[in-house]
C-alpha cells in the first residue's frame, strides 16, 4: 500500500491501484473503520452544539445573532487551521497529532457542560472547532492511504461516519441534555475519550506505515491539467461548495427553529426531523463516493447540487408531512456531492491529500460558519421562514459543474 503522497492518482485506471493482499486487506479496512468510527464520535459530539441551540438561547437569553455567533466560532476555528495543518503534514505527517486534538475537543465539550456566559460558550465552541481542525486533514487522509485506490469509496466511508455522527447527536443530546439541563452535556466526554483510545492506536499504524513507505523511493506527480485550468476548477469546486453548505448550514442550524415556529412542533419533535434529514445526508454521502469511481465524478457533482434546486425551491411552501419528505430528499442528493469534490480536488493536484482535504473541509467549515451567521442576522430582521425562501436558490449555482474538466478515468 502506498500513501497518498506517492500513490497513483485516480485519473489512472483502477487496475493500475497498488494490489493489497488479503492479509493486508483485513488490517485496511480496520483503519478505515476506525477512522470512519472515530468520525462518527467526533462529529457526534459536535452536533451536540446546534442542537442545544434552543436550551442555549433560553438560558443565556441569545438573539439569533448571537447562537449565529457561537456557530461561526466554532466553524471559523475550524475551517482557518484545516488547510494550513494539511500543508505541513503533506511535507511532515504528524500521526500523534490525531488523539492530540481531540484532547483539545475533550477539553471544550468539558467547558461547554460548565459555561456559565456567553463568552465560555464562544471559547468552548472554539476549542471544539481547533481539536476538528487538526483531525479532519489527518484522518482523511489515512483514510486515502487505506484506501487500496477505491479513493471514492474510502472518503465516502470516512464521511458517512461523521454523518452518521451528525445524526446520531440531536438524538443523544434530546434523551440527555433536553430537559435534564446544561450540566448533562459532560457525558459526551466519555465518547470523546473512546475516541482518543481509538485514534492512538490508528496514529501507531498510520506512523509505522509512514516510516516503511519513506524507505521506498518517492514519486513526482504531475498534475493532470495545465496550472490554470487547476486553479478555474479548483474556483469552480469552491463556488459549489459554497452554494451548498450555505444551504445546508440553514438546514442543520435553523431546522428546529423553522419547525417550531412555523407548525409549532415540540423541541423533542423538531429533534426527530432533524434526525430525519441528517440521517439522509449520511445515506447520501455514502452512496456518492462509490457511484463516482463507477459513473465519474464530475456526474455525481452536476447531480447532487444542481438536482436538489427543485426540491429546496418548493420546501417553504409546503405543509410539515411533505417538509419532512423534502428535507430528506434535499438531504440525500446534496450530500452526495461532497466526497466526489474532494477526491475529484485530490485528482486535480496529485500528492497533496491533506492540503486539499483541509481546504475543502476547511472550506466546508468556514462556509457553514458565515452562512449561519448571516442566516441568523436575517432570521432577526425578517423571520425564520424568509432564510428559507432565499436560501432555496443556492443549489441553482450547480450549473457552474458544466465548467468542470473531464477527468479520465
Amino acid at each position: 500500500m502506498l500513501p497518498a503522497s506517492i500513490a497513483p492518482t485516480a485519473v489512472s485506471p483502477p487496475s493500475s491501484a497498488t494490489a493489497v493482499s488479503p492479509a493486508q486487506q483485513g488490517a485496511v479496512l480496520q483503519i478505515l473503520f476506525s477512522v470512519a468510527f472515530v468520525h462518527l464520535l467526533n462529529d457526534c459530539v459536535q452536533a451536540v452544539l446546534p442542537s442545544i441551540y434552543p436550551l442555549l438561547k433560553d438560558q443565556f437569553a441569545l438573539s439569533f445573532t448571537q447562537v449565529g455567533l457561537i456557530t461561526l466560532t466554532f466553524q471559523c476555528t475550524a475551517s482557518l487551521l484545516q488547510p494550513w495543518i494539511g500543508l505541513y503534514t503533506d511535507k511532515r505527517p504528524l500521526p500523534f497529532l490525531l488523539p492530540i486534538g481531540m484532547c483539545v475537543t475533550l477539553a471544550g465539550v468539558g467547558l461547554l457542560a460548565t459555561a456559565n456566559t456567553f463568552g465560555m460558550l464562544l471559547l468552548a465552541a472554539g476549542m471544539i472547532g481547533v481539536g476538528s481542525s487538526t483531525f479532519h486533514p489527518e484522518a482523511s487522509r489515512v483514510a486515502r492511504l487505506a484506501s487500496g485506490g477505491r479513493f471514492g469509496f474510502a472518503q465516502s466511508l470516512f464521511q458517512v461516519g461523521g454523518n452518521i455522527g451528525s445524526a446520531l447527536g440531536p438524538l443523544l443530546a434530546a434523551a440527555i441534555i433536553v430537559g435534564h439541563g446544561q450540566g448533562k452535556i459532560a457525558w459526551f466526554m466519555l465518547l470523546v475519550l473512546v475516541a482518543v483510545v481509538v485514534l492512538v492506536s490508528v496514529s501507531r499504524w498510520y506512523g509505522s506505515h509512514l516510516k516503511s513507505a519513506v524507505r521506498k523511493a518517492a514519486v513526482q506527480h504531475a498534475a493532470p491539467l495545465p496550472r490554470g485550468r487547476v486553479i478555474a476548477a479548483m474556483a469552480v469546486l469552491a463556488m459549489l461548495v459554497f452554494s451548498k453548505y450555505i444551504y445546508m448550514a440553514s438546514l442543520s442550524s435553523y431546522y428546529t427553529f423553522y419547525l417550531i415556529e412555523k407548525f409549532h412542533v415540540s423541541v423533542d419533535a423538531a429533534q426527530m426531523y432533524l434526525f430525519l434529514f441528517l440521517a439522509a445526508v449520511a445515506a447520501g454521502t455514502f452512496a456518492g463516493g462509490p457511484i463516482g469511481d463507477r459513473i465519474g465524478r464530475k456526474r455525481v457533482i452536476w447531480v447532487s447540487i444542481l438536482g436538489a434546486a427543485p426540491f429546496t425551491l418548493a420546501l417553504p411552501y409546503v405543509d410539515l408531512a411533505w417538509t419532512a419528505v423534502l428535507s430528506v430528499v434535499i438531504g440525500l442528493v446534496m450530500s452526495s456531492a461532497f466526497s466526489a469534490i474532494v477526491v475529484f480536488a485530490q485528482e486535480l493536484v496529485p500528492g497533496k491529500p491533506g492540503m486539499i482535504a483541509g481546504i475543502f473541509f476547511g472550506l466546508m467549515f468556514g462556509v457553514s460558519g458565515i452562512g449561519a451567521a448571516a442566516m441568523g442576522h436575517i432570521a432577526d430582521v425578517s423571520g425564520i421562514e424568509y432564510v428559507y425562501r432565499i436560501a432555496s436558490f443556492l443549489p441553482l449555482l450547480g450549473f457552474l459543474a458544466a465548467l468542470l474538466p473531464k477527468m479520465e478515468r
